[in-house]
């Protein structure tokens, strides 16, 4: 499955995008605001990509590629679907600095799998939660169509062991943004 935008292509995920994805999930900036758990080994990474579950209607996960250097960028999934509700809940992150602010990568990456979200899979609602301090998230989500639905307090820990609210973040079909 492929779904192409002019800076991004999403596309599923080879074992052999380990090599790829290890360096953005041991990336301090990238963890920053992730519930990553304890840090990954190299061949942790591998062994996960290889024993990746198919892409299913409950979850598809997807690479973020730059289109025009055909490079791995960041993943994005949207998971726990559910049918007969229609929601879904999106992660996304640009695991590479060199397209983390201001391109728009990741603006596309989002607007691309929120209409597969609501055309291919038929949901209704695709909800997200950021954590609060995480501004440029929270700005990008807005700009294509999430609003703020509410607030966990302190239900995040981060790298610095620190706590921080969450925010929750929703968006109905006709409400994406181009």
């Amino acid at each position: 499955m492929l779904l192409d935008g002019e800076l991004v292509r999403l596309r599923a995920l080879e074992p052999e995008d380990a090599e790829r994805i290890h360096p953005f999930v041991t990336d301090p900036e990238v963890g920053r605001w992730m519930e990553n758990g304890h840090p990954l080994s190299l061949a942790q990474v591998r062994k996960r990509c290889e024993e990746r579950a198919i892409n299913t209607y409950e979850k598809v996960v997807l690479g973020i590629e730059a289109k025009a250097e055909r490079k791995l960028i960041g993943v994005i999934d949207l998971r726990d679907a559910e049918p007969e509700i229609g929601e879904a809940y999106l992660d996304v992150y640009i695991g590479d600095a060199e397209y983390r602010a201001g391109g728009g990568y990741g603006t596309e990456a989002l607007r691309l799998m929120c209409r597969y979200g609501f055309d291919n899979m038929r949901l209704h609602q695709i909800t997200l939660w950021v954590v609060a301090e995480n501004e440029v998230a929270r700005h990008v989500y807005r700009k294509i169509g999430f609003v703020e639905e509410g607030r966990h307090r302190e239900a995040f820990v981060g790298l610095d062991g620190k706590r921080h609210d969450m925010i929750l973040m929703s968006m109905l079909k006709g409400e994406l943004t181009w």
